[in-house]
């Protein structure tokens, strides 16, 4: 395999290309930064920004599997900004593969885009998208995950993955940041009842990447759809949690 990792400098890029160095995969990274630490590991790095036709032309040729991670994320900021990136990037991107002859293309999404500020506890792949989003973010990642499973095809298959609060070894503030402010008696619980939320740790997260492309080929239940990826082992310890809070 010949894989090209968009965002390979962030945290979920980052692990994800170690894995597939692991498996003995050819990685090439396209990102806006410099990052020497993937240098090292031999990785092909390439300096550019996905809106950027030649960029996204030279990133995706030679490979057989795109795993498009890098995004714009955040609560704040202009739509136009976040579409750019989000949509039009990937389009972009989209555009470069299929002339590359890619023939996979797998996609990170966001359970976000389901979500339109009600109770969405137990929802599967199912839900509808939402009609009404709370951020640009969410807005912008509905879109393009749908451009992604459009253009599902024989000679073209795609998926969306929609991992929750990515986190683990360099990026744990999610639970050690609940850990500290429940102790400084400073975090507060809305409502009566204990909601559950997905978290993904960053190695679940990585493998569903990775399984997606092994199993990602014409006619393959999972191509042209998408999934939300379900929390495994190691778990945060909730019952310490819960005794802190």
């Amino acid at each position: 395999m010949k894989a090209l990792v968009t965002g390979g400098g962030g945290f979920l890029g980052g692990a994800l290309t170690g894995l597939l160095l692991s498996k003995g995969v050819s990685v090439r990274s396209l990102a806006r930064g410099e990052y020497p630490r993937l240098t090292e590991l031999g990785v092909e790095c390439l300096r550019g920004d996905i809106n950027d036709p030649a960029a996204a032309a030279l990133a995706c040729r030679n490979c057989d599997t795109v795993f498009h991670v890098a995004a714009k994320v955040g609560m704040w900021g202009s739509y136009q900004d976040f579409y750019d990136t989000n949509v039009a990037g990937t389009a972009n991107l989209l555009t470069a593969a299929k002339a590359a002859g890619v023939k996979r293309f797998i996609f990170t999404s966001s359970p976000s885009v389901v979500f339109a500020g009600g109770d969405v506890e137990g929802w599967d792949e199912t839900a509808p998208y939402a009609a009404r989003f709370d951020s640009h973010y969410a807005a912008t990642k509905a879109l393009a995950e749908r451009l992604v499973l459009a253009l599902n095809s024989p000679q073209f298959s795609t998926i969306a993955l929609r991992p929750h609060l990515v986190w683990g070894p360099g990026r744990d503030h999610l639970i050690s940041r609940i850990v500290s402010q429940g102790r400084a008696g400073k975090l507060r619980r809305i409502g009566a009842y204990n909601k559950l939320i997905d978290t993904t740790y960053i190695d679940d997260a990585v493998m569903a990447h990775w399984l997606a492309a092994e199993k990602l080929s014409p006619g393959a239940a999972c191509a042209g759809k998408a999934y939300f990826i379900s929390q495994g082992e190691p778990r945060p310890n909730w019952d310490i949690i819960n005794m802190i809070l």
